[in-house]
């Protein structure tokens, strides 16, 4: 075999220094990038979680070191009086069972209530549900104080008043439920409702067969949302109950405060039991909300 018949080497030399100084580059560029966004997602952090921080260690001073001079961050003498006094004083348990029976019965109607309102809204073209839509959404620019006068009188015209009923029915309709359930439905592609007309579904097998497991990313958030509204609802209870055995947690709240001076320490206390339910919730069900894939099953 002569020399021109030998095979040459390919010189990738240059084309491999070459790709990889353009990846280094790229990357060191991509970090650049990413300085100036994680910066400000960490100063927004700290101005949230800070004085939240503040707030839970300061519910573990005596009342004493709460305004003492100068302010410290960590408590010095840590004790839980404020939360033992907070318990006895009030009748936190009964609050907690009344509570929870409100969020979650009002939880479950506001879900479905808003899916399949979101699914009509969505999916059928009628001039009436535009123009119902339309009236939902008007809701929204109204202040909440401007509906408790009418909304108070029809509750206890239905002879709700100084009930759990009363608090749970005027909040299972949502404009931010249907609005999210709205647009979720407008993604689903129509030939798949089509094609399952076509095969012979009927409408509600539809609804139930497709429509809502495809919406569970959704349900999952609204329900989260839902039950945090409910759970820190304070007015409407406070209108409609007035019966000690039927208060809510931020009722019962209130109530630690005094009319001549406040005990900042028990009412510190108060507020950081109240707060533990919804962490719970949210730590157990972020995960189902940011692992869904809301895409699943919307491919044509």
């Amino acid at each position: 075999m002569t020399t021109t018949d030998m095979p040459r080497k390919v010189d990738a030399g240059p084309g491999r220094a070459s790709r990889r100084k353009r990846s280094s580059g790229s990357a060191t560029g991509g970090l650049r990038r990413a300085v100036a966004p994680t910066t400000l997602l960490w100063v927004l952090a700290a101005l949230y979680g800070v004085p939240v921080l503040w707030f839970v260690l300061s519910s573990f001073k005596p009342a004493g070191d709460l305004f003492s001079l100068p302010l410290t961050l960590f408590p010095h003498n840590p004790t839980v009086s404020g939360y033992k006094a907070a318990w006895e004083s009030a009748n936190f348990s009964q609050y907690f069972i009344n509570t929870t029976i409100v969020c979650v019965i009002a939880t479950i109607l506001t879900v479905g209530v808003s899916c399949c309102t979101g699914y009509a809204l969505a999916k059928y073209d009628n001039k009436w549900l535009k123009v119902f839509f339309v009236g939902i959404l008007a809701t929204t620019m109204l202040p909440s104080e401007v509906m408790l006068a009418p909304q108070f009188l029809v509750v206890r015209d239905l002879g709700l008043y100084n009930s759990l009923a009363g608090i749970i029915l005027p909040a299972v309709l949502t404009a931010t439920g249907c609005f999210m359930f709205r647009q979720f439905f407008l993604t689903v592609p129509d030939e798949l409702i089509e094609a399952a007309r076509i095969d012979g579904a009927k409408e509600l097998s539809i609804f139930l067969r497709i429509m809502v497991p495809v919406s569970r990313p959704i349900m999952l958030t609204l329900a989260i949302l839902s039950f945090q509204w409910r759970w820190n609802d304070y007015i409407w209870p406070l209108l409609m109950l007035n019966d000690p055995d039927k208060f809510t947690v931020q009722i019962g709240i209130q109530s630690l405060v005094g009319a001549q001076n406040i005990n900042w320490s028990v009412l510190l206390g108060g507020s950081v039991i109240s707060m533990i339910p919804l962490i719970i919730v949210f730590l157990v069900f972020q995960k189902y909300v940011m692992n869904a894939d809301i895409n699943a099953g919307l491919k044509d």
